[in-house]
């Protein structure tokens, strides 16, 4: 029983490992200012790839992605010929730098199951750029991400950040980047065994920011206007760290699965109308595509979620995404936790890729399936101005790749971020090393 484990123990070892020789290359790359010229190109807004491009770097900054680029003398060149070129991954709802060990709760900050506290909980304070995913998932090309708490005594989790996976970092780029709520069965769990009363306190919650918000400076609860409520059930805390929400500064970020939820979720709009609503996970979003298009509402959606693993996600199909494409909705890949780790992400989308010739089936093209893993997380984690495609004017968020980016074999060879050269290092590949062709007494005193 032992053998399938250590299959795929070796074959993860081997995925994410960066061969000696490829290390050794990459120490005389050039940063901030280079080009890459012929090599194929994906600029990561969903259009398709273009052979024999070049993109070129000035200043951190992407100057021109494409064909007929001219490169200015001087400027150092990397030969692509043979490779790929993306920009960096970009994966929305991680845990990346909050947990070391999963299983180790002294090493694991992604949830707060006894705190006092739930919408005031900021994870910034805690990422911690020393945590081995972080090498390892940049090492598989992500290179920006959005880290976001797990809800454990509350339906709000807290208020997720967007961070780059820079190997002097991880930068904390936009800390309080968006709050997360918790509905569907977890939040029913959650708000006492029901949704009406997750609903209820989620109303509840919103509205308490909102006279909060328009309290007048000095007032105290009982001195409120006639008509304001004063019997808060949130701590001033918690009420305050919703204002942004409710004021459309921050968006809210609701997790729900089946399609009753989805649109109890949208009327949401109809009482609080600033509100900048998106919806995570959606496993029955197929069947109100329509709908979640029209009130423009994007989501985080899991690439692979095809089976009833519940009764709200009766009606799921990994056909979802590819139908709530089609029906107009913006959908990016999201949820990368445990199993679904972000160095999973180019695997995914290509997984969709290769459902769109299935027949029957709905899936990605290859330009929409890249865009949702660069380009779309990256807007939705409200940052899209700054990164996730090589476009003009963008951050140098570049990955070399020595094939097709959306291919299980193909792996990074080369990783910028900001135009920085980055170190494709990390434990996995270490152990590798160290074990691939081990010396006399290299071996710890269990193998011997």
């Amino acid at each position: 029983m032992k053998r399938p484990s250590l299959l795929l123990g070796a074959l993860l070892l081997a995925g994410t490992a960066l061969p000696a020789r490829a290390a050794e290359a990459s120490a005389t790359l050039p940063s901030g200012d280079f080009a890459v010229t012929g090599a194929t190109i994906a600029i990561g807004d969903g259009s398709a790839p273009i052979p024999g491009g070049t993109v070129l770097v000035r200043g951190g900054k992407i100057v021109a992605a494409g064909k007929d680029v001219s490169v200015p003398a001087g400027v150092p060149v990397i030969d692509g010929t043979g490779k790929w070129v993306t920009p960096g991954l970009v994966t929305a709802m991680t845990d990346l730098g909050l947990v070391d060990v999963g299983a180790v709760d002294e090493s694991n900050d992604s949830s707060a199951g006894t705190a006092r506290f739930s919408a005031g909980l900021d994870v910034s304070l805690a990422i911690d750029s020393d945590a081995p995913p972080v090498a390892v998932s940049r090492a598989s090309g992500i290179t920006r991400a959005g880290v976001a708490p797990i809800a454990a005594n509350a339906i709000f989790a807290g208020q997720g950040a967007v961070i780059d996976l820079a190997q002097d970092g991880p930068g904390i780029m936009q800390p309080r980047a968006f709050q997360l709520v918790e509905l569907g069965e977890r939040g029913a769990d959650l708000a006492g065994g029901s949704r009406v009363a997750a609903q209820a306190l989620l109303r509840n919650a919103l509205r308490e920011a909102r006279d909060l918000a328009q309290r007048k400076p000095g007032k105290a609860a009982g001195q409120d206007a006639p008509g304001q409520p004063t019997d808060a059930l949130l701590t001033r805390v918690d009420a305050a760290a919703l204002i942004p929400v409710v004021m459309g500064k921050q968006p809210l970020f609701v997790h729900v699965e089946r399609a009753a939820d989805i649109r109890g979720v949208l009327a949401l709009g109809k009482e609080f109308p600033a509100l900048r609503l998106v919806i995570v996970g959606a496993g029955e979003g197929w069947r109100v595509a329509g709908e979640i298009a029209a009130a423009k509402v994007p989501v985080l959606a899991s690439a692979l979620a095809d089976l009833p693993g519940s009764f709200e996600t009766l009606a799921a199909t990994q056909s979802n995404v590819g139908r709530m494409t089609a029906a107009g909705v913006k959908v990016a890949l999201g949820g990368f936790y445990d199993l679904d780790q972000p160095r999973y992400a180019a695997q995914f989308a290509g997984n969709l890729v290769g459902l769109s010739r299935v027949p029957g089936a709905a899936g990605l093209n290859w330009g929409q399936a890249l865009a949702s893993i660069t380009s779309i997380p990256a807007e939705i984690l409200g940052e899209g101005a700054k990164f996730g495609s090589l476009k003009p004017g963008l951050s140098a968020d570049v990955v070399i790749w020595d094939g097709d980016p959306l291919e299980v074999a193909s792996a990074p060879i080369t990783i910028y971020v900001d135009g920085k050269l980055q170190s494709l290092v990390n434990h996995q590949s270490r152990l590798r090393q160290r074990y691939r062709h081990p010396g006399e007494g290299a071996l710890p005193k269990a193998y011997e």
